[in-house]
């Protein structure tokens, strides 16, 4: 399925923080989804970004859905050191339901990139509340990921046929720039992304189809950066446990995955 960007289609975009929609600003003009967030980007300040998201969705008609800022970074990272895989299966049973009673046609998420461990994790709850909601409704959730760290223009070629790529014109562009030139708590990460890929990467926006897995499919290398970047941080003294993808990231995909009644 390539996919539809036009108002009227029934979408939902499923991101871990605030500020990850302005990746997809262009598709989210378009398609006017309903938006679930997991954490409220708080971080380690303890300071929520949720609000400046909730200006951007109200600026281009988009909605905040029933997931809105439910954890924060703090909680989430703390129920995957803990194994408390039961907060991330009900989440995955939330989100299926307002799939279902929404009667979505398609989800856009973070893409599982092992740069992020709650992108990554966001990404297993999608797959587990598609495969939920495609039990219970007379039509199948297709899902896809756009990168959120990565270079945004690029796309492998094995994946072009099936993929979507929007090109913003210019209006659609600027506005794009001047939605995160306006959220203040992203700015220094935008500027340092603009100066890494060029200006012109971003008017660029890719969306992958994506099957549901109990792995993170973007994973390309162990240990994954995150685990490489806690160890700094525990090292710091940021925080007091490195949280490991084979520890604790691989254990919560596959609970997730059995939840949903099947075995890969």
């Amino acid at each position: 399925m390539r996919l539809p960007a036009v108002p009227g289609s029934r979408t939902a975009l499923v991101v871990a923080h605030p500020g990850h929609e302005l990746r997809v600003h262009g598709w989210l003009e378009l398609a006017r989804p309903t938006v679930f967030v997991l954490t409220d980007g708080s971080g380690r300040s303890g300071r929520s970004r949720l609000g400046s998201t909730t200006q951007v969705l109200a600026r281009v008609g988009a909605e905040p859905g029933s997931i809105y800022g439910v954890l924060t970074d703090l909680m989430l990272y703390s129920a995957v050191l803990k194994g408390d895989f039961d907060l991330f299966v009900g989440l995955a049973e939330q989100l299926a339901d307002a799939m279902v009673r929404n009667r979505i046609e398609y989800v856009v998420s973070d893409a599982a990139e092992g740069t992020i461990m709650a992108h990554d994790v966001c990404r297993l709850v999608v797959n587990a509340a598609v495969e939920i909601a495609n039990q219970s409704i007379d039509h199948r959730v297709a899902t896809f990921d756009f990168l959120v760290m990565s270079r945004p223009d690029q796309c492998p070629k094995a994946l072009r046929g099936s993929s979507t790529c929007l090109h913003l014109d210019d209006e659609a562009f600027a506005r794009k720039l001047e939605a995160a030139r306006n959220y203040a708590e992203v700015a220094d990460e935008a500027k340092a992304s603009l100066e890494q890929f060029g200006i012109e990467a971003f008017r660029v926006e890719w969306f992958r189809p994506i099957a549901g897995r109990a792995e993170c499919p973007g994973l390309t290398e162990e240990p994954p950066a995150y685990e490489r970047h806690g160890e700094g941080q525990v090292s710091a003294g940021h925080y007091e446990q490195v949280i490991r993808y084979r520890q604790h990231v691989l254990p919560l995909a596959e609970a997730l995955w059995r939840f949903t009644g099947r075995t890969g």
